[in-house]
Order: structure tokens, then C-alpha cells, then sequence
């Protein structure tokens, strides 16, 4: 029985698949299974899986697409590790994960575990940018991992595992969006540990154009209102704040075009401070520039999907009863 078994589900990512293997292949600590659940594909990875069967203790099952949850509800009915480890399948994993996450769970004795997520040197420069977006304090308030925080932290499926008495306890994802918070959330209520092991970053590749990323991050803030129907003491003030954000942002450019020119300041101020930021930590003034942009896409697209789901959702009643719209998912 392998320590680790690693759960990835794919939908036509070939090239990411090779390069997440290819990373796996080159783990310093090697005791896991890796299980590669191809969600339906129309194109396959199984030739990236074949190449790495003989590096890695590696398993690939095809099956018809139901959703990235039911696939990985798949991975671990087929799991034979002691704990659960997911990444999605455009990760890519550092040298020393797993022997740091070994080491880690061996001192603390965690039940279910996270970590960050950075940007390789290889990545694009519209990628690192992303990827500062949706890290930075400035424009997450840390909720992904960051030295700071405004939230406890919450493990995520890019970088997340759990022992398998918890499977066995809280059972597997449901097939909503966010299901990842919604499974963190159901593990920490069971009275199970949850920590942050910060030095088990992976690098996480994300949207490569910003047409994708503001549509994710839409779903994001819409996804937030489902969370709060399901567990109404779930949402926090850093939640909240990508909304703010927006309604503050709307005054200040209205107040600016028709009362006072000096109500574009705060903006300029909060714009200023994200680039320098972005410059000290990419050091590329590229890059920086462009986290500008990605910052104000992450904010405003996240804000006007929460800003919509509270209204349609929390004020007007209007769609699905929750527990319909997670049943409907699940095909019942």
C-alpha cells in the first residue's frame, strides 16, 4: 500500500498531462500511485500516461464525462494509498513535494491538508500575472495560502489531501462548482484537523488568456453565495470584499467623471500600489504591468458574480433550491 495516492481528473489536456507527469517522474520521494481519470475526453492522454508507466507507479481509467468531481470520486474508489493527494491536471509538482509533505505530516499529523500555488520561470508572462492575481493579499486577502490572511485557510483542489478515514467519514465531492471549499468545509465540521503546509507549493499553470480567467473567476463569485446557502455561517467579510470593491470602483469613476476629478485618486492609489507589489515580487516590469489588468479582472469579475448571485439568489428567491441544483449536477 503506497503512502500517497495521487487524483488527477483530465478533460482534454494533453500537453499539461505530460507535464505533470513528467514533474511526478522526478520526485525525490516516490512512495505513491498516481491515478489519472480521463473524464470523457475527445482528446485523450493515454499516449502521456503510456510514456511515464514505467517511471511512475502509474494507473489510467477512461470513463464517459460526468464532471471533474465524479471523476475524482472515481480516483478514489480505485485509490489504495493512506492518503489522498489532488492536483489538477495543470499543475506542475516541485522536485521535494511529497518528501515535504511526508516530513510534515510525520510532525503534525494533520487529517486533511493544503498548500499554495506559485508561477514556474517557464510560465507566460499573462500566466505570472494571473497567477498574482489570485494570490496577492492586495486582491485575495491571502485566502490561497499567502504569509497573510484574512480567513482561515481552506485546502483547495489544485493543491489538497486528506487521509482516508476522512473519504471513509465525510464520503466524496459533490458535483457543484467550488466542491473543493464545500469537501473542506464538510471535513473541518467533522471535527477533523485542517492546516496549511506551506512549503508544499505547487506551480499552477491557470487561464492563459484573460476572456478565461474572467469567466472562472465569475463562476468563483457566484459559487460563494452556494456556499453561504449551505453552511450560512460560511461567509466572511474577505469574501465580500471583490464586491465592495466593484460598488466602491463604479462611485469613484462616476464621482470623478461628473462631480470632482480628485475621486479617480483612490483608484490610481489602489492601481499603484498593486503594480509595485507585482514589480517586487516578479521583479519584471512586464509582468507588472500586466497584473494591473489581471487584478482588476479578478476583482470585478469575482465581485459581479457574487453581486448577481446575492441578488437573484439571496434577495429576489430566484433559482434553484440548493440541494436541487447539486442533484441536478450529479445527473439525479
Amino acid at each position: 500500500m503506497p503512502r500517497f495516492s495521487v487524483i488527477v481528473p483530465v478533460y482534454n489536456r494533453i500537453d499539461e498531462v505530460d507535464d505533470l507527469l513528467k514533474s511526478l517522474s522526478q520526485q525525490t520521494y516516490t512512495d505513491f500511485e498516481t491515478i489519472i481519470v480521463e473524464d470523457g475526453s475527445t482528446q485523450p492522454c493515454k499516449e502521456a500516461v503510456d510514456r511515464y508507466s514505467g517511471k511512475i507507479d502509474i494507473l489510467y481509467f477512461a470513463k464517459s464525462n460526468e464532471g471533474r468531481s465524479i471523476a475524482r470520486n472515481y480516483g478514489l474508489e480505485h485509490a489504495s494509498g493512506r492518503y489522498f493527494v489532488f492536483f489538477d491536471s495543470d499543475c506542475v509538482i516541485p522536485p521535494d513535494y511529497f518528501k515535504i509533505l511526508a516530513e510534515n505530516l510525520d510532525r503534525t499529523d494533520l487529517d486533511c491538508f493544503g498548500g499554495p500555488d506559485a508561477a514556474h520561470e517557464s510560465f507566460t508572462d499573462t500566466q505570472k500575472a494571473i497567477n498574482y492575481a489570485m494570490t496577492s493579499f492586495l486582491t485575495t486577502g491571502g485566502i490561497r495560502g499567502g504569509k497573510i490572511q484574512l480567513e482561515k485557510f481552506v485546502p483547495r483542489t489544485f493543491n489538497m489531501g486528506y487521509r482516508r478515514g476522512v473519504y471513509e467519514a465525510v464520503g466524496g465531492f459533490r458535483e457543484m462548482f467550488s466542491e473543493d471549499i464545500d469537501m473542506s468545509t464538510r471535513i473541518r465540521q467533522a471535527g477533523f484537523s485542517v492546516g496549511l503546509i506551506r512549503d508544499a507549493y505547487v506551480y499552477h499553470k491557470r487561464r492563459v488568456d484573460f476572456r478565461k480567467f474572467m469567466r472562472q473567476v465569475y463562476v468563483f463569485g457566484m459559487s460563494r453565495i452556494t456556499l453561504k446557502m449551505l453552511y450560512p455561517g460560511s461567509l466572511k467579510l474577505v469574501h465580500t470584499l471583490p464586491a465592495i470593491a466593484v460598488l466602491a470602483g463604479l462611485a469613484c469613476l462616476i464621482l470623478g467623471i461628473t462631480v470632482w476629478v480628485w475621486w479617480f485618486l483612490p483608484l490610481g492609489i489602489y492601481l499603484s500600489a498593486i503594480f509595485v507589489d507585482a514589480l517586487a515580487k516578479t521583479r519584471s516590469i512586464k509582468i507588472a504591468l500586466t497584473a494591473v489588468p489581471a487584478s482588476i479582472i479578478q476583482i470585478a469579475g469575482y465581485g459581479c458574480g457574487f453581486l448577481k448571485a446575492f441578488i437573484t439568489k439571496i434577495l429576489l428567491g430566484r433559482g434553484r433550491d440548493i440541494n436541487e441544483e447539486i442533484a441536478l449536477r450529479k445527473g439525479k
